[in-house]
């Protein structure tokens, strides 16, 4: 990225759960590394998974954000304002568009009716009812990365995802589509995630590549930061599927906001007293000079 680049960047929740500690650090993250930059955030709710979306979840979101005291530049300005005018399911057509043209390429796509737990291994025609589309990956593909978190990276892609997802059975674009089409769409250059997404970059570079129309998506663009998990006492890291019907998230936390300034503090390696509060945080960040953690 050039330094004469507009920064954009987006906050990217699933309302799929209560946002646990790990989301809360993200949302932080995100915004203290593109406010110091000067750039711009967007607000980008991932709702294809209409199975899980609860609407406790997707008010969460705003609560959440409301409750870091973070803001962001464009996006919905509550759960209705996004139900009516910035869901996923309002840009089908753009998946679907991308969808087709990845099908068009000569032995990218493949129809299967396997799942998680077995079926089917051989290919059917793309049109069955009920199967997912899947992008095959050549053996030994590897995605040469610059990961401004975790240094040059090289992530073995064809062992890691040789055959991902990419429409899935209901005939709805999968994440990996999606993900690539809404940052095209928003501008996006500069995305924080968690280090267990690093795969899932290395999968959206490599597939935007099969495509002119979406080959801007590339490493060169897009600066990525893949921050370290946080894990829980028994040293799993934390994810919403694993919740409980009684868990309320983050905000919950005994510790409160204190929990997240601190994992933040932490992560990028500033003094303790950063953890104080997001103002001390961005204080930190602003005048420390900032050389991306190991």
């Amino acid at each position: 990225m050039s330094d004469n680049t507009t920064v954009v960047s987006r906050l990217a929740p699933t309302p799929s759960g209560y946002l646990h500690l790990g989301n809360a650090v993200n949302f932080v993250l995100t915004w203290l590394l593109t406010r110091r930059a000067g750039g711009t955030l967007h607000l980008r709710i991932d709702d294809l998974d209409r199975a899980r979306l609860r609407p406790a979840y997707l008010d969460n979101i705003f609560r959440v954000i409301d409750w870091l005291g973070i803001d962001y530049d464009h996006g919905p300005s509550g759960p209705d304002d996004f139900l009516r005018h910035h869901s996923q399911l309002l840009h089908l057509p753009e998946y679907n568009r991308v969808l087709r043209r990845l099908a068009q390429q000569p032995g990218l796509v493949q129809a299967s009716q396997r799942t998680r737990t077995g079926g089917t291994e051989a290919a059917v025609a793309l049109e069955t009812l009920g199967a997912a589309w899947r992008a095959h990956v050549p053996a030994g593909t590897e995605i040469a990365l610059p990961d401004a978190w975790q240094g040059e990276t090289s992530v073995p892609l064809g062992a890691l995802m040789p055959d991902f997802v990419i429409r899935k059975k209901d005939g709805v674009a999968a994440y990996q589509v999606a993900s690539v089409v809404d940052d095209l769409r928003l501008g996006t250059n500069l995305i924080v995630r968690g280090l267990d997404l690093q795969a899932s970059t290395a999968a959206q570079l490599w597939l935007a590549g099969q495509l002119s129309e979406t080959a801007v998506f590339n490493a060169e663009r897009v600066q990525f930061f893949h921050h370290p998990l946080l894990t829980d006492a028994a040293g799993q890291k934390l994810s919403k599927s694993q919740q409980l019907p009684t868990d309320a998230g983050v905000m919950a936390r005994e510790q409160g906001k204190q929990a997240v300034f601190q994992a933040v503090a932490e992560l990028l390696e500033l003094p303790s007293g950063a953890a104080e509060s997001l103002e001390m945080l961005q204080k930190g960040v602003e005048t420390q000079q900032f050389a991306s953690p190991r």
